[in-house]
């Protein structure tokens, strides 16, 4: 800790006895940055740091593992050991550091502690279900553990909510059908349904069953909420409830007159989008969940199919000494895009090879065959890109809007290549397009997406069902088609300036859906305001500025913790981070200012703590999937956004022409 603490300190320390000026020690401190971004670029040109998400990824992996009737016994020690590591001081387990404990994710870790063999009698296990019982018990997790929990016979099926594998034969004009959900939630709930249908059972050994965790829910949810949308929960909660009642009696009594059908149909469903993808959707849970489905359809553990499936979650594996950890994706096409933004606003252009090196690799990874969008609706064209390696059925709109940006300045000298380029621009230009929503936003994956009666269905309880506009998204989308060309009078920025004046906040404030939260979504709502250009959004950004200010930490710094999710009253609040202060002093740029207490404060703040091999660390996590229920760590978030943030700061100081980095050598060309 003391030499952590050292290293945060020594470049001010340093700075100050060797007289240096302010604009020497910032540009010092972009040039650290850069050197360190570069010595990670991968020798194609991509970047790709550590995802981290919380432990009930290596529980559950190791839970389908021991279905599957693998020998784990290795890995098994190993990520029980990641397990304990991780345990909260209140016996626990959070979906952050520094959080309290989550119930669906304190089962699992204990589950998996006792099939580890850990004594329940143990300080630890006695800590952990001491709280687990006081969170409600097995009782109060959520839909998707109550259902593992009853593939190993700890929980009854009966009680699990129905996920019937009919919903896949619904047409896409019902209401309820697979494609009025999410793209993630789709690829998640149809192996599901397959599970449902089946209720497999594996049997645990007599030690690791887990009688004990069985309890009662305490109370009704702490959820903050308007009395309006209470009375809309529960009315449609009550309705949900009925119709999951009958699904109930209808399987008891055996009538089920399409299951078979419904069943080949989600095979015939998930077979297609296993080819050109790291997986079922490219993520963690839909993998899980088709390792098991088609294990109930009768698919041997050495079938190419399972074999390729397990292959991908063995690519998500981080395996140390005495560790094993997982990652919920891979995030190389987000990771090089930004790193190559960042290193764009340092003032690397066409002529670095590591420019022109990310961009041909991001090129690479242009959607080229239509997915599920193109189902839904024939006339979107196809073109984007997506988050992963491989996942070409599900391009989205946050990485094609930052590829779109970040590619558009790069020149090629091969005409040919040149060409190339622009014409794949060209394509991802007209699937954004494509996308955007009515209401002038863009969401993730999907147009149209925001039928929030879908919410209440008892199974949707991972909070993320529907996929609507977002100010972060819209944000970088107006961005992109500013890069491109797009006038602000445009219809599309027009459109998408209305959504975002709609979607602000009363204190000025904006939500972020796929980052810690209000301060990631001010930042991008004030760049997006401020690359439309238009003179009325001003009151609208000084409002916003405002609430950036008033937020800053006594360090210089601004920090938010994933809590105000939970309770908007946190909105702001929580220890700084760099990634976190980089964004509020970008959202402080967007309306001009770059010479105020305030920022030179933040500035500081980031000379001050970065490290001495040019990077910054984040205790707290900032990145966001699903909110309230999953939180993610980008561990190269504390990289590029402070060396954006600077190198924009350094070029208003007027010191990007003494910078170094723009003598390109002939062998760099």
């Amino acid at each position: 800790m003391r030499r952590a603490l050292l290293d945060q300190t020594a470049p001010a320390i340093e700075a100050e006895d060797r007289g240096e000026t302010w604009e020497e020690r910032v540009w010092q401190a972009v040039e650290g940055a850069c050197d360190c971004l570069l010595a990670a670029q991968q020798d194609d040109g991509h970047w790709c740091a550590e995802l981290e998400g919380d432990t009930i990824l290596e529980s559950e992996y190791l839970l389908c593992l021991t279905f599957l009737g693998i020998d784990c016994s290795k890995k098994l020690h190993k990520a029980a050991n990641y397990l304990r590591s991780k345990q909260g001081e209140d016996g626990g387990w959070a979906s952050s550091p520094g959080g309290s404990a989550d119930v669906s994710i304190s089962v699992k870790a204990y589950l998996v502690l006792k099939l580890a063999g850990d004594d329940p009698q143990s300080n630890s296990m006695r800590r952990a279900r001491e709280r687990i019982l006081a969170l409600g018990g097995i009782e109060a997790c959520n839909s998707f553990t109550k259902i593992y929990l009853a593939i190993f016979g700890q929980y009854p099926w009966s009680r699990c909510p129905a996920v019937p594998p009919e919903i896949i034969l619904l047409p896409k004009w019902f209401y309820c059908n697979i494609y009025a959900m999410s793209a993630w939630t789709r690829t998640i709930v149809v192996p599901l349904s397959v599970i449902w249908a089946f209720k497999p059972s594996a049997e645990l050994p007599k030690h690791s069953q887990i009688p004990e965790l069985r309890g009662q829910l305490r109370g009704p949810s702490q959820a903050v909420a308007t009395a309006a949308e209470s009375w809309r929960a529960r009315l449609w909660g009550i309705f949900f409830r009925g119709v999951d009642r009958v699904f109930h009696g209808l399987e008891a009594v055996r009538f089920r007159p399409w299951r078979q059908r419904a069943l080949a149909a989600c095979e015939a469903w998930i077979l297609p989008r296993l080819k050109d993808s790291d997986g079922l959707g490219a993520i963690f849970p839909p993998i899980i969940n088709t390792l098991i489905a088609f294990r109930c359809l009768g698919y041997t553990c050495d079938h190419p199919v399972i074999r390729q499936q397990l292959h991908e979650l063995e690519k998500l594996e981080i395996e140390e000494s005495d560790s094993l950890r997982l990652q919920p994706c891979l995030s190389p096409v987000w990771d090089t895009t930004l790193a190559l933004a960042a290193l764009q606003e340092a003032g690397f252009d066409s002529d670095r090879r590591a420019v022109r090196q990310a961009a041909r690799w991001l090129l690479s990874k242009e959607v080229r065959k239509p997915g599920d969008r193109q189902l839904i609706d024939s006339s979107t064209p196809v073109g984007g890109w997506y988050f992963e390696y491989a996942n070409e059925f599900y391009p989205d709109c946050d990485d094609t809007a930052e590829v779109l940006k970040s590619v558009s300045s790069v020149r090629f000298e091969d005409p040919e290549e040149e060409q190339q380029r622009r014409a794949s621009l060209d394509r991802g230009l007209a699937w954004l397009r494509s996308m955007q929503n009515r209401d002038g936003g863009w969401g993730a994956f999907d147009r149209g997406c925001d039928r929030e009666t879908l919410t209440y269905v008892p199974f949707a309880d991972h909070n993320a069902m529907i996929d609507p506009s977002t100010a972060d998204i819209t944000s970088r989308c107006i961005l992109a088609l500013r890069a491109h060309g797009f006038e602000p009078g445009a219809e599309e920025i027009r459109n998408a300036r209305g959504f975002l004046r709609r979607d602000q906040e009363a204190d000025g404030s904006w939500y972020g859906r796929w980052g810690c939260n209000y301060l990631y979504g001010t930042w991008l709502a004030l760049t997006g305001l401020q690359a439309a250009g238009d003179p009325e959004d001003q009151e609208a950004m000084r409002r916003a500025a405002g609430w950036i200010r008033r937020c800053q930490n006594d360090d210089g710094g601004w920090g938010e913790l994933t809590t105000s999710y939970d309770d908007p009253v946190l909105k702001g609040e929580g220890p700084s981070t760099a990634s976190q202060t980089a964004w509020a002093l970008m959202g402080l740029f967007a309306t001009e200012d770059f010479d105020s207490d305030t920022v030179r404060r933040g500035v500081g703040y980031l000379l001050e703590r970065q490290r001495a091999e040019g990077d910054w660390y984040d205790e707290p996590w900032t990145g966001t999937g699903f909110p309230k229920v999953f939180y993610l760590r980008y561990h190269f978030y504390a990289t590029y956004f402070p060396l954006e943030a600077l190198a924009i700061y350094e070029r208003h100081l007027g010191q990007a022409a003494r910078r170094g980095i723009h003598a390109v050598s002939e062998s760099e060309r």
